[in-house]
């Protein structure tokens, strides 16, 4: 799924992985949208999110989650 967003670039929904999420995707937890802005590498392929509201979230090598990803155009 692609929708325009402004700024001219297109948001479309992923399923991210421990291995591939990035900064600046967004993810919904507990029904409110949450940005991630740092990312901490953990053992056994695991991460932990930093959202830019403060909180942590822990993912481990087998976590999927939904999440909204800016794509810029050129």
């Amino acid at each position: 799924m692609s929708n325009w967003a402004p700024g001219g670039a297109l948001a479309s929904t992923i399923e991210i992985t421990a291995a591939t999420v990035l900064r600046g995707d967004v993810i919904q937890v507990g029904g409110q949208a949450c940005r991630v802005s740092d990312l901490f590498q953990l053992p056994q392929g695991a991460k932990q999110l930093l959202f830019e509201s403060g909180e942590l979230l822990t993912m481990n090598g087998r976590t999927r989650l939904l999440a909204v990803r800016m794509v810029r155009r050129r």
